[in-house]
């Protein structure tokens, strides 16, 4: 059984959270995950561990990190890194 406070998974994504409140909502109720903050339908949540909220975490963490270098490696710093090589070792013919 899903209560607030209880951990629950979205098999469709694998998304995992804990369970934060309750919406009625045109008949049906939905669940809202601290994780994503989104509402998913009740009766499509089933229960998760523990163990699966901390590896969904971990998950998340690793995108942010990923998201961050991906913009350093798109800006200006990038940019600036490689318009300021002096041509040495390029390898022309």
């Amino acid at each position: 059984m899903i209560d607030i406070g209880s951990y629950a998974r979205y098999p469709k994504t694998g998304t995992v959270g804990t369970v934060v409140r309750f919406h009625e909502q045109i008949g049906e109720t939905f669940a809202e995950l601290d994780s994503t903050g989104l509402l998913y339908r009740l009766d499509q949540l089933i229960p998760a561990t523990r163990e699966e909220k901390r590896v969904s975490e971990r998950t998340g963490e690793d995108l942010k990190i990923l998201v961050r270098e991906r913009e350093s490696l798109l800006g200006s710093e990038y940019d600036d890194a490689v318009t300021q090589q002096d041509g040495a070792c390029h390898g022309g013919g």
